[in-house]
């Protein structure tokens, strides 16, 4: 692979050449050098050089020529083309066909290095968001799905075999319960891992906007359409379309989408011109579908459509043996996160979290962790740490335990330390004029951590 700050210089003049060797030589660039098309086609398949700067008019082969063969090879290359004003129109035919830019001699040496330094920029930029890609596909795999829970495990398993196939699939379950995980695991587990992952939350978006949220919409196409918009269709080509709480969509944008399944085509907003699309979809949903079928709420066709493969989410109340396990990973997270020095859980906390349902699932448990280490003023979470939803003892509560006894005997320490430490965050607040970035720093705490304990004790 080439090095990061390379460009490859295309010209038959011999003069033209070394002069743009020892401009970009000066930027600290490292230059190759290429006399025709044909000689810049084989260096490129050599060295892969992330920026090719080109002239349009050569022997053997044209710039024309040498753009096409060097994209067959690698398409995220940053093509430059040189041309005289009378071929303009070449080069803006170029861009269209995959050129970066153009610059028109004779020409301006400043203008020329800041192109060259956004081509190199842009390609910088290419490379960290697919080293990005690379870390967010690790981190989707299903291995990487922390569970004890025998049905979790079996879901992991029918998760990596759907991944294989290219089947539509419906995942339903409870919110919080990682229905958007389970998106990832599938998308980044598949023969579609190398593109877009595009997720769309169909009850974020105003119903009016949906359509061309979807397939996107020509310039024009109603009030406010300044520029033409590339749909989450278009931007999910070749990768996974993940259409979230897709119960809430209109009856008419239910049509457009069973086209879409049915044909694989649609119309931008605006536009007649059908475009095929090649995208896989997982759509997700909290709201029992069968139920809106039989109410006319939702179109039976499309739900077969997307159920071709169901899964269904478990939730966290049903495993309970991932709570602790869970607890434990989010504790660190956190911690870590915050700056905050958090061996672990008291047994009482412990029993407490073990003995709620969380009705918000894994989503709530996270929550509830956050607020707990931020909240926290030893080394380990007590059961005051906790939301008193949570700690708070539910009607079929057995008698206080020995632990629980003893921890209520402690809460008296702990109350004391507790405004102790509201005193010292106001004083500090107070010194610092109100900004709580620098009152973080002084206090040696994240600046979410002050917020969390500012709203906690309530200092305005």
């Amino acid at each position: 692979m080439a090095p990061a700050r390379v460009v490859l210089i295309v010209d038959d003049d011999e003069a033209i050449r070394h002069m743009l060797a020892a401009v970009l030589g000066k930027e600290g660039i490292t230059v190759i050098a290429a006399a025709d098309g044909a000689e810049a086609v084989t260096l490129f398949g050599l060295h892969r050089m992330p920026v090719v700067l080109m002239d349009i008019r050569m022997p053997r082969m044209s710039g024309m020529q040498a753009l096409a063969e060097i994209r067959k090879l690698d398409r995220s290359a940053a093509v430059i083309l040189m041309t005289a004003f009378a071929e303009v129109e070449t080069a803006v035919r170029a861009i269209k066909e995959g050129a970066f830019d153009y610059i028109i001699k004779p020409f301006d040496i400043a203008e020329l290095k800041l192109l060259v330094g956004r081509a190199l920029q842009m390609r910088g930029l290419r490379d960290d968001n697919a080293a990005l890609h690379r870390a967010l596909s690790a981190s989707y795999r299903t291995h990487r799905i922390l569970t004890a829970s025998p049905r979790m495990t079996e879901l992991l398993q029918t998760i990596a075999k759907v991944a294989k196939s290219q089947a539509t699939v419906l995942v339903t379950g409870e919110s919080g319960t990682g229905k958007e995980l389970v998106a990832g695991a599938i998308h980044y587990s598949s023969q579609r891992a190398a593109g877009p992952l595009v997720k769309v939350n169909c009850a974020a978006i105003p119903d009016g906007l949906l359509e061309s949220e979807f397939f996107g919409h020509e310039k024009g196409a109603f009030t406010g359409a300044m520029a033409r918009r590339r749909g989450r269709f278009e931007q999910a080509e070749h990768g996974t379309l993940f259409l979230d709480e897709i119960g809430d969509i209109s009856p008419a944008l239910q049509v457009k989408l069973l086209r879409v399944l049915q044909e694989r085509t649609f119309e931008r907003v605006g536009a007649g011109e059908p475009i095929h699309t090649d995208v896989r979809i997982v759509a997700a949903t909290n709201r029992d579908l069968e139920a809106l079928v039989r109410q006319g709420q939702f179109r039976e066709d499309l739900y077969f459509r997307l159920n071709v493969v169901p899964l269904v989410t478990v939730p966290l109340r049903e495993r309970p043996e991932d709570v602790q396990l869970l607890a434990n990973h989010f504790l660190q997270h956190y911690a870590a996160e915050n700056q905050i020095e958090v061996a672990g859980f008291d047994d009482l906390a412990m029993e407490c979290m073990l003995r709620y349902p969380w009705p918000g699932n894994v989503r709530e448990l996270s929550n509830a962790i956050e607020r707990a280490v931020v909240m926290s003023t030893g080394h380990i979470i007590f059961v005051e740490d906790l939301p008193h939803r949570i700690s708070a003892p539910g009607p079929s509560a057995a008698p206080p335990s020995p632990s629980e006894a003893s921890a209520e005997a402690d809460r008296g320490l702990r109350e004391l330390v507790m405004q102790y430490e509201a005193r010292v965050i106001a004083e500090a607040l107070e010194r610092n004029g109100g900004n709580r970035v620098r009152t973080a720093q002084e206090l040696g705490i994240s600046r979410r951590s002050l917020l969390y304990k500012l709203q906690d004790y309530g200092i305005e």
